[in-house]
């Protein structure tokens, strides 16, 4: 099988479409014929290693030393179960899945072996193959965070900062979901987009500092680590919530802010790895709650170019990649 190999941190022309073997279900796994993957800012930041310095070993350590451990990248899927193992009752052969691979990766191929028990579920009835592999990773890390470590309520104001890339699409839509007042921070050139998904005010972060209106908010969520800690802080509420996805670990200031005060800082951290997110949000998709914004399709092929075209920074929602034509 074809699977796009990754050998080496560098741009995206470290990444190269070689053939490999075609895995084989363990007793308690399905094999999954890959339709659909994204270009994901986990898949960036393995291939490129963009990371702070303070961070650098530790997350060497973590992903490999002199290149990425796991060769094959790819974080998030859909696609349908061409054979399942012996031991294997939720599902059966035929069954169209998305799935979440945030810790095994392996997306960026042909064919993939995932655990039943995993986070894999079946797709959402109206939503396409290249849609539903743009749901895993950024719509469960905004939910996640805003339900299940927030716990937003009714009536709470909520900022978004970078609400229009993966996971800032999907926390616009489900912080409104959950009743809250949703302001989102973007660029210009996505002011539209954000307040088509629900947003109540949007504010373009080029023009202006969301400081200076003067309000404070219960929840400020950072999906794009660009926006100074002080700054964040500072329009926070007394008892309100700092979440940052987009930085690994706590910053000296954030220690110190968590240890001084009662605001709840959380930076980093990862959704546990089980279907039960990917089920809420397959309902709350096939219920018309949730919109996929996908940015741009590649191919298999074009795996260099869609990975050039994120790294710019600017991409609307998710970038998808085909991996095999839906031909059912």
């Amino acid at each position: 099988m074809k699977a796009v190999l990754c050998t080496k941190y560098g741009p995206p022309e470290v990444l190269q479409i070689q053939e490999v073997e075609k895995p084989v279900p363990k007793d308690n796994e399905v094999l999954v014929k890959v339709y659909a993957t994204s270009v994901s800012a986990a898949d960036y930041r393995v291939r490129s290693f963009d990371i702070p310095a303070s961070f650098w070993l530790p997350a060497r350590l973590m992903v490999g030393i002199r290149k990425p451990r796991k060769s094959i990248l790819g974080m998030e899927l859909s696609g349908k179960i061409e054979s399942i193992g012996k031991d294997v009752k939720l599902f059966k052969k035929g069954d169209k899945v998305f799935a979440a691979t945030l810790q095994t990766f392996g997306a960026y191929a042909e064919y993939i072996c995932l655990p039943e028990d995993g986070p894999i579920a079946l797709k959402p009835n109206n939503a396409t193959y290249k849609e539903a592999a743009a749901i895993p990773i950024g719509a469960r890390t905004a939910f996640y965070y805003l339900k299940k470590i927030a716990n937003v309520k009714p009536g709470q104001k909520v900022l978004i900062y970078g609400a229009s890339g993966s996971v800032g699409t999907y926390a616009v839509q489900l912080g409104k979901y959950f009743g809250a007042e949703v302001t989102g921070v973007c660029s210009e050139a996505n002011l539209n987009l954000v307040k088509s998904l629900g947003a109540d005010k949007v504010i373009d972060y080029e023009k202006t500092d969301f400081t200076k209106n003067f309000e404070t908010y219960d929840i400020i969520f950072i999906t794009v680590d660009k926006c100074p800690f002080k700054v964040c802080i500072a329009a926070l509420n007394k008892n309100g919530c700092y979440l940052n996805v987009g930085r690994p670990m706590k910053s000296i200031s954030m220690i110190w802010t968590s240890l001084i005060s009662s605001k709840k800082l959380v930076v980093g951290k990862n959704s546990p790895e089980t279907a039960e997110v990917l089920l809420k949000l397959k309902r709350l998709v096939e219920e018309g709650h949730l919109q996929i914004v996908i940015d741009r399709k590649f191919s298999m092929d074009q795996i260099v170019e869609a990975h050039r075209y994120v790294d710019k920074g600017h991409k609307k929602g998710n970038v998808v990649i085909t991996v095999n034509e839906d031909v059912s």
